[in-house]
């Protein structure tokens, strides 16, 4: 199996996708191996992948958005890696998807769960909610992706690999401007120590390499640690942990007393909800959040009409 997980990992480099999809695909492709009594993919036809996905739906009862990761990850191994692309999968159950409506928080809650933090965990919450980003967006910001002179953010390579412009929040931006002050200290001692290279993506490292010590490249929001890069096996800065994020919103919210399942993502529906309800127009919306379809932004009309800002009942109008 190691002669075949050294080739996925290899194609995957050369795409140049990102770690975390290179962990899940080599989970999955470990996983499937197993499930067929460690036999190599091409020894066995393409029914073992259909019992392999149906199994996670029968037997293991995962989300739908598991068993399509796991269907990804199989349609690029044989595809790529072994180049013998799968046909059609017949007798494949898909699993059930739920359409649930996003947990949203008012502006008083947010207020109130931003009161309990402090430091820069509050500044990227805050930034979060006052922009709509996804918590990888935020935490992948560079110097350079804040526009102070147009107040723009450039949001770079988000989910489908696509760029967009969303806004920079005046209230914040004394706070960020301070905070990349300290952020450009931090670099220069990294450089004195002999560190300061930052990951890039692959085309641009080969490009320009003398880019990764730019303090413009610098990630907004570095680590508090220098860690060895799991594939390089270089020390450097990387941005803050999404997890350890979490847990301090958490702890938060629990401190704030609300009685809400919370997540680093609730402030992103809270932002959409928000400016629905302030009037902007449901395409403007669409290009902030980055949304390549408005089926998934029209979720947040559905928000608000279950909390009866739109529908009447006829109790409340006598």
């Amino acid at each position: 199996m190691s002669k075949l997980l050294t080739s996925l990992r290899n194609e995957i480099r050369r795409r140049d996708y990102s770690y975390r999809t290179e962990q899940a695909y080599t989970n999955w492709t470990k996983r499937y191996v197993k499930f067929c009594k460690l036999k190599h993919p091409l020894e066995v036809d393409e029914k073992e992948v259909v019992n392999f996905l149906n199994y996670l739906v029968n037997e293991k009862n995962v989300a739908a958005s598991t068993q399509n990761q796991a269907l990804c990850a199989l349609v690029f191994l044989y595809k790529q890696v072994l180049q013998k692309p799968l046909g059609v999968l017949d007798d494949l159950k898909y699993a059930g998807r739920n359409r649930n409506i996003p947990v949203v928080l008012t502006p008083e809650e947010v207020k109130a769960i931003l009161s309990q933090m402090d430091g820069v965990k509050k500044l990227i919450t805050s930034l979060m909610y006052g922009t709509g980003m996804r918590v990888s967006e935020v935490l992948r910001l560079r110097i350079m992706d804040l526009d102070f002179s147009y107040h723009q953010i450039h949001v770079r390579n988000g989910k489908g690999g696509k760029d967009r412009v969303t806004l920079l929040p005046e209230k914040l931006q004394e706070e960020l401007k301070n905070h990349i002050e300290k952020v450009e200290r931090l670099h220069q001692k990294d450089l004195r120590n002999g560190y300061g290279n930052v990951l890039l993506p692959k085309a641009l490292a080969k490009k320009y390499p003398n880019a990764s010590t730019e303090f413009k490249w610098q990630y907004l929001f570095p680590s508090k640690k220098i860690g060895k890069d799991p594939r390089s096996g270089h020390k450097q800065r990387y941005h803050q942990s999404a997890q350890a994020l979490n847990r301090k919103i958490s702890k938060a919210v629990k401190k704030a007393r609300i009685d809400k399942k919370v997540s680093a993502h609730t402030f992103r529906h809270s932002f959409a909800t928000h400016l629905l309800k302030n009037g902007y127009d449901i395409r403007t919306l669409q290009e902030l959040l980055g949304h390549k379809n408005l089926k998934t932004t029209m979720i947040y009309t559905h928000v608000i009409n279950k909390g009866g800002n739109y529908i009447k009942s006829p109790v409340d109008v006598i």
